[in-house]
C-alpha cells in the first residue's frame, strides 16, 4: 500500500474467501489479494476461532491496487457480480454471520461510492429480493493461515471442486444471465464461465477474409486478420494481439496444469488460452481463441463500424 501513496487498499467480505480470492485475482491494476478476516472484535483469530461464529470477524479479502489501473468503482462492480447481495444467512452453501457480505470503507469517498453502487443495483432492479450487503466503517483485518493465501494456485483440484458443490457458479451464473441477456447461451459460456467451443465447430477458425476481430461484448479491438493463420487446431488463432493493451494474460488452474489465460482488458471477458507452440517466423505465439468471444469487422465496414483507423493495415 505504501510505495509514496502509490497504491490504496480495499476490503470486502463475499464469503467463502477463496473464491472471493480468486474473482478479484484476474483483475488487471490489483497487485495483491489478501485472504483474512474482518469487522470482529477479536485480535488475531485464526480459522477455526473465525468459522466458529464466535469472533464477529466475517472471511474477507483486502485488495491493494494501483487507482492509476482500475478505479475503486470497477472494485465495486466486479465485487457485486462475485456476490449474491440478497442473503442475510451467508453465501451459498456456507452459512453464518462470518460468510455474510459487506464492504468496508476507508474514507467518505469510499463509503460514497458504495452507497451510490448499492443504491444503482437496487433502481436496476435485478433481484427479486432486497440487497442486504453491509456497508461498514473499516475498523480491522488480519490476513488468514499461510495455507488459505492463493488456494486456487495451491489446490486447484480441492477449489475447483468446493466452488462446484457449494452452487457457487450455478447461482452466480444465473445473476451473471441477468446481467448479460444479449448474448447467446454460448456466448455467455465462454465469456463469462471460461468454457471452451468445439474445435472447427465455430465461426471464425477459418475465416479467410481481411477485417479485424473486436470484443463480443465491449467492442475492444483485439486481434487483426493480418495475423491469423491456420494453426490445424480448430479455432482461430493468432500471432499477437492488435493493441496489446487490450489484452489481459493470467494464469488459469482450472485444470491440473497452469495455463496462460487471455482475457480482454476493458471487457474482462474471457477469449482463449495463449501457447508457445506458433509459428517461429511470426513470433512462437499461437493466441488460440474462442470465436464466441469476437465479432467480425470485415475491412469494407470498418469505417462504418468505427474503426476506420485501422484501413492502412490493409491499404499496405
Amino acid at each position: 500500500m505504501t510505495k509514496k501513496n502509490k497504491y490504496k487498499i480495499a476490503t470486502f467480505s463475499g464469503g467463502c474467501f477463496w473464491c472471493t480470492e480468486y474473482d478479484f485475482s484476474k483483475k488487471r491494476g490489483i497487485i495483491k489479494v489478501i485472504a483474512g478476516y474482518a469487522g470482529g472484535k477479536e485480535k488475531n483469530p485464526n480459522y477455526k476461532e473465525v468459522s466458529s461464529g464466535k469472533t464477529g470477524h466475517r472471511e474477507s479479502v483486502q485488495l491493494i491496487y494501483d487507482p492509476k489501473k482500475i478505479k475503486y468503482e470497477e472494485l465495486l462492480d466486479l465485487f457485486w457480480k462475485s456476490i449474491d447481495p440478497t442473503d442475510k444467512n451467508g453465501q451459498f452453501v456456507d452459512r453464518g454471520n462470518q460468510y455474510t457480505t459487506a464492504i468496508y470503507y476507508i474514507d467518505k469517498e469510499q463509503k460514497r461510492l458504495a452507497e451510490e453502487s448499492k443504491k444503482e443495483l437496487e433502481k436496476i432492479g435485478k433481484y427479486n429480493k432486497p440487497i442486504v450487503t453491509k456497508i461498514l466503517k473499516f475498523r480491522n483485518f488480519y490476513g488468514a493461515e499461510e495455507y488459505h493465501q492463493n488456494f486456487y494456485k495451491k489446490n486447484p483440484i480441492r477449489y475447483n471442486f468446493y466452488k462446484k458443490m457449494s452452487g457457487r457458479n450455478e447461482l452466480l451464473s444465473n445473476i451473471k444471465k441477468k446481467f448479460n441477456k444479449e448474448l447467446t447461451p454460448i456466448q455467455f459460456r465462454i465469456t463469462q464461465e471460461g468454457e471452451t467451443e468445439p474445435a472447427f465447430n465455430n465461426e471464425y477458425w477459418d475465416n479467410k477474409k481481411d477485417g479485424i476481430y473486436v470484443d463480443i461484448v465491449s467492442d475492444e479491438p483485439l486481434f487483426s486478420s493480418k495475423d491469423k493463420y491456420d494453426s490445424g487446431t480448430g479455432w482461430p488463432s493468432f500471432s499477437k494481439p492488435l493493441i496489446d493493451r487490450n489484452i489481459i494474460k493470467k494464469k488459469d488452474y482450472k485444470l491440473i496444469f497452469p495455463r496462460t489465460e487471455v482475457r480482454s482488458k476493458k471487457g474482462d471477458n474471457h477469449l482463449g488460452h495463449l501457447f508457445s507452440d506458433g509459428p517461429k517466423n511470426r513470433g512462437g505465439k499461437r493466441y488460440c481463441i474462442n470465436s464466441a468471444s469476437l465479432k467480425f469487422i470485415p475491412k469494407d465496414k470498418l469505417k462504418e463500424e468505427g474503426y476506420g483507423k485501422f484501413l492502412d493495415l490493409f491499404n499496405k
